[in-house]
């Protein structure tokens, strides 16, 4: 299904554990964004590829969470600790 995005879950999860180790090795991090909010136009693939933590139903503009959203949520939600789930 378009909302199970497992793959993103991972990417997302494996990120930022390693953005937690660069911090404990005392990289001055500042920042981490995750690409893309929202399903948008990607330049050279058209609307095929959908990057987005939510799924932009382009005709209607609604948008939904995708599970990386709610799991990305989770993480800074839980200031981390969702990363061990």
């Amino acid at each position: 299904a378009v909302l199970d995005d497992p793959l993103r879950v991972d990417y997302l999860r494996k990120h930022l554990i390693a953005v937690h180790q660069a911090i404990e090795a005392g990289v001055n991090l500042k920042g981490y964004y995750a690409w893309s909010l929202l399903d948008n136009l990607e330049w050279s693939l058209g609307y095929a590829k959908r990057f987005g933590l939510y799924h932009v139903d382009f005709a209607t503009q609604r948008r939904t969470p995708k599970a990386s959203a709610k799991f990305y949520a989770r993480v800074i939600a839980t200031h981390g600790e969702a990363l061990d789930e």
